[in-house]
């Protein structure tokens, strides 16, 4: 998919889906937060002390916090950096979900939440990769995704 090309258009037609997927997620962001796979930061709003990773320009372009341009593989923080690493239906989109599973553990000294396109053809096979790399707290059914609570402190 050509997010650049997306990008201009995406808050608004993305923007109520997005909220109710946060209105779940916002309970278990504490502290420093890393947005992997941020987009435009839609996700992220009115989340304090965040800052937001993604590899398209166009989407970044667009974003009200922090960002750096950047893939989820090679995430370009120190160990430990944040307090929660959220990804808000991105996963589905990595290249390499196992290496970035292992980035968002390096980075990570609390809770990672994950939503999972439901629909995504590789739904299965992630979220079996997330069982094998973290240790799932808690599983919430959304409309279009699944909210996959991890410790990511193990």
């Amino acid at each position: 998919m050509d997010y650049d090309n997306l990008a201009p258009g995406y808050n608004e037609l993305h923007g109520e889906e997005q909220e109710a997927k946060m209105r779940i997620i916002r309970p278990y962001v504490k502290g420093k937060t890393l947005d992997v796979g941020c987009g435009t930061g839609l996700s992220s709003q009115g989340l304090n002390d965040v800052m937001g990773i993604d590899p398209s320009e166009g989407m970044l372009k667009h974003a009200d916090i922090p960002t750096v341009k950047g893939k989820a593989e090679d995430l370009p923080f120190e160990n430990d950096s944040f307090d929660t690493v959220i990804s808000v239906t991105a996963f589905h989109n990595f290249h390499e979900p196992e290496k970035a599973l292992e980035e968002m553990k390096r980075v990570c000294k609390g809770d990672i939440v994950i939503s999972l396109l439901r629909k995504s053809n590789r739904f299965d096979e992630l979220i079996d990769l997330i069982k094998k790399h973290l240790k799932v707290k808690k599983t919430i059914m959304e409309d279009k995704d699944l909210v996959v609570v991890c410790d990511g402190s193990l």
